[in-house]
């Protein structure tokens, strides 16, 4: 995860927390990251202008002022329910972590009562999802795709063999369950399909991709769409 979308995803865990505040080590935990590097970003947000509060000593911490919630919003119960499953059955699709950073910000501006019906509906919802690559290894892999800048990855084929090879990012797919990191193989001078769940280590690297397009792999099945191609509310 970038440091810009750590920052916003610790501003809604402080906003979550409410009261009670949150421990610097909690917050660096949660993110994977040192206790150093928490308070570093916490300091970045109080200068930004965000109101956090510190309560120092045992059972001290960190939290967000009252009144810095988003207004009501309407759902329904069954709408907040398919949030909460698109989000819980979709761990390992690319921004996960944010897609359930957005959801859980949505359900707590809820009406009470909508909110408790979406909580009864929600315990009739069952889901066992796979285990996800490393969360290190897909944030490392979003933000390149996000600032199309070259990835390095330690890959490890379907026949065993391991790789570190330089990427540049293109799409994001998902087929037959599996998500896949395509991109321009440079080991290869090559467009190449990388099982996200077999990348091992990733790296962003400083240099900027060549400008590969999406339509150099191809023409897509019948049936994939990009995601905002999807949404319909009709």
């Amino acid at each position: 995860m970038k440091r810009a979308e750590r920052l916003h995803a610790l501003t809604e865990a402080l906003r979550r927390s409410g009261s009670r505040g949150c421990s610097a080590e909690r917050l660096a935990r949660d993110f994977e990251v040192s206790v150093r590097t928490v308070k570093r970003d916490l300091q970045a947000l109080e200068r930004s202008g965000a109101p956090i509060w510190s309560r120092p000593g045992p059972g001290g911490g960190y939290g967000l002022a009252v009144g810095t919630t988003l207004p009501p919003i309407s759902l329904s119960p069954v709408q907040a329910v398919a949030l909460m499953a698109a989000a819980a059955a979709a761990p390992d699709a690319p921004y996960a972590d944010l897609a359930t950073a957005g959801v859980a910000k949505i359900l707590d501006v809820l009406d009470p009562r909508t909110r408790a019906r979406a909580d009864a509906l929600a315990d009739r919802i069952w889901v066992d999802a796979p285990p996800t690559a490393s969360r290190a290894v897909r944030s490392a892999l979003e933000e390149a795709m996000a600032d199309q800048r070259v990835v390095r990855i330690r890959y490890t084929s379907g026949t065993g063999s391991t790789t570190t090879r330089d990427v540049e990012p293109v799409l994001f797919a998902s087929t037959n369950g599996q998500w896949y990191l395509v991109g321009w193989c440079r080991m290869r001078d090559a467009m190449r399909w990388f099982t996200v769940s077999r990348v091992e280590r990733a790296s962003v690297t400083s240099a900027s991709c060549s400008g590969h397009t999406v339509a150099e792999v191809g023409e897509p099945p019948a049936h994939a769409n990009p995601v905002h191609g999807r949404i319909n509310p009709y």
